[in-house]
């Protein structure tokens, strides 16, 4: 059965869990060995990493990775693979054809024949950025990186191919409720979080990530089932694999606008009551107002009444200790049973809280409702399948939506052992302030905290849409500022695992740069890749020369596995050339590493190398 909203928000309680062993597992003959379901670890290659054994008062484990070692690095590939790879880079890095991709695609169609077309993609692009076009024929690739230590996501990367037209219409006509199409401009919205036409369609100005848009309820049921079988591959094809799923796949993107403005407003009121006190501008964590003081001042702004206000800050643990934090102050949002009652904001000038919109159908409160009951059976089917479950990030005006639901799956799934991760883009201005307050929430409540952590991929985006509506532009100010950010945030979260070993972080990133500040850090911390808490992620087909080393290593390394037939994952593919234009042409290194291997591979008679495995 599905979760009734209430316990879906109310679901914080006190948890068992079994913290993991802060000792490194014993490796016999380098056999993979599992505890809690998740792969430990793989043979070690000794001429690719040196470290020191740790043990109880002995030195701390070091570990240096060579990324230079070509042999390592290509060893899962042979030699047309390494081809195919540097002829897909040199081609992506020619303007005309990344910028005509799309025509160039449909042209070949119409030249060569469907058959010619795909056969020809399967040996290029579509060969070496997807895994395979189903569930079954993925499970050789999958295999294969797994006897070389690198372990896969899935994710099915099927999109429609809409014209842009289309692609505004279906978005205006998801994200504008009822009351506003009755009676525009009465309601309290902010532009932020309202759809506009000229940027409905959501796949302009994005890097790799893949866009859902809303048609009916039975589209999204499509979907769910499409994530559930994602789900089973996963549990089918490894014992650790990772499913990524996006929410604006599994219901109708109104309410994700709706909730995340609440949610925003609800933060933004605790600033301006913080100001009150002469905390603003401290960490979001710092900030913890006297309750007298706050008593007072939602009474001056006429928010509730006296007796209201007292009952508000009368909970089982709100204001036992004097003060009120932002977690705190959240926990006030949980406990309204109907999800439009959820939807209310503080106004200052009437000094009411009042609902976000004058009205909600039934139809509208079923919808909202429905996202979350999917949202439950993916998380279900997840524990039951013994498979980890990536929430991907999305744009900023549906972010603090889509964070917030994948927070309150993370209390109800991550009891034992982190289940649902959720993402953190560190190109936002706020990333450090998000991952700090779910790390302490997980932290007081005892659950296991789980996050992704990426640079981000709407950045374009993100910037015009703030520019042409008018308001502050979400993302930090250039690459520099999101690497710091980058940096903070991991560095935070790997504290914490060294503190109490509940936390889990994915470093997705393909900068060598962060790797390298992770393993860093990793040995001054005495961190140890075997505990499983500390993992990296790279996308398929891209920077195997930092996957497969770590792999070797025996650190948990996956790749972001994308698959389905090749028509549908044009679109995908179309981006991805975009991406690795950038990448392509700021770096030759991945190129240069490739002829490397090759040539090693000729001097040394190995014209016919075949990986063995």
């Amino acid at each position: 059965g599905t979760l009734a909203f209430t316990s879906w928000m109310n679901a914080n309680g006190r948890f068992r869990s079994s913290v993991a062993s802060t000792q490194p597992k014993e490796v016999e003959g380098g056999k993979e060995q599992h505890v809690d379901g998740c792969k430990v670890v793989k043979a070690v290659q000794a001429d690719l990493i040196s470290q020191t054994e740790k043990g109880t008062d002995g030195p701390t484990q070091k570990i240096a990775i060579d990324f230079d070692n070509t042999r390592e690095a290509y060893k899962s590939k042979d030699n047309i693979e390494l081809l195919r790879s540097l002829l897909v880079f040199k081609l992506c890095t020619f303007d005309f054809l990344v910028d005509k991709n799309k025509e160039l695609m449909d042209l070949s169609k119409k030249v060569f024949g469907q058959q010619l077309f795909e056969s020809l993609m399967k040996m290029t692009f579509y060969g070496q950025f997807v895994a395979g076009e189903d569930h079954n024929s993925i499970k050789p690739l999958i295999h294969k990186n797994q006897a070389f230590g690198v372990g896969s996501v899935l994710d099915y990367s099927v999109e429609e191919d809409l014209t842009q037209e289309e692609a505004e219409k279906k978005e205006m006509d998801a994200c504008v409720s009822e009351a506003e199409k009755e009676s525009p401009g009465i309601d309290h919205r902010e532009k932020k979080y309202k759809a506009h036409r000229q940027f409905g369609d959501r796949r302009g100005g994005v890097i790799s990530a893949r866009t859902y848009f809303y048609a009916d309820e039975a589209k999204c049921d499509n979907q769910m089932e499409t994530f559930l079988n994602c789900i089973k591959a996963s549990g089918g094809a490894s014992v650790d694999g990772f499913s990524a799923i996006k929410m604006t796949a599994l219901g109708r993107p109104q309410f994700l606008l709706q909730f995340s403005e609440v949610l925003v407003k609800w933060r933004r009121f605790f600033n301006l009551l913080a100001a009150h006190q002469g905390k603003s501008g401290m960490d979001a964590l710092e900030q913890k107002l006297e309750l007298g003081q706050l008593k007072e001042s939602l009474t001056k702004l006429g928010v509730g009444n006296k007796d209201d206000i007292e009952n508000w800050f009368t909970g089982e643990k709100l204001g036992s200790s004097g003060t009120i934090d932002l977690l705190d102050w959240n926990s006030l949002i949980n406990d309204r049973t109907s999800i439009s009652n959820l939807l209310v904001i503080p106004n200052y000038e009437t000094g009411q809280l009042e609902p976000l919109l004058s009205k909600f159908t039934v139809e509208e409160e079923k919808q909202m409702k429905r996202m979350l009951q999917r949202v439950d059976v993916l998380a279900k089917h997840a524990v039951g399948n013994g498979v980890r479950l990536m929430v991907d990030a999305e744009q900023t005006y549906f972010q603090p939506a889509i964070s917030r639901l994948t927070l309150e799956m993370q209390r109800i799934f991550n009891r034992e052992k982190p289940i649902i991760f959720n993402t953190y883009q560190c190109y936002l201005k706020e990333a450090y302030d998000n991952v700090s307050v779910d790390v302490e929430l997980s932290r007081r409540e005892g659950w296991y905290f789980g996050a992704k952590l990426v640079r981000g991929a709407y950045m374009y985006q993100e910037r015009s849409r703030a520019k042409e509506i008018g308001y502050e532009d979400p993302i930090n100010p250039d690459y520099e500022a999101t690497n710091r950010m980058y940096h903070k945030c991991l560095e935070f979260v790997l504290e914490e695992i060294n503190q109490n070993r509940k936390a889990n972080v994915m470093v997705a990133s393909h900068n060598e740069d962060t790797v390298k500040f992770t393993l860093e850090k990793m040995n001054e911390m005495g961190l140890c890749p075997t505990e499983n808490k500390v993992y990296f992620g790279q996308l398929l087909g891209m920077c195997d020369q930092i996957s497969f080393p770590l792999g070797q290593a025996g650190f948990p390394v996956y790749k972001y596995v994308p698959y389905g037939p090749v028509n549908e994952v044009i679109p995908y593919l179309s981006r991805r050339a975009l991406e690795n234009r950038g990448i392509m042409k700021g770096s030759q290194r991945e190129r240069s590493l490739l002829w490397k291997e090759l040539k090693r591979r000729f001097l040394n008679g190995q014209i016919l190398y075949k990986p063995v495995y």
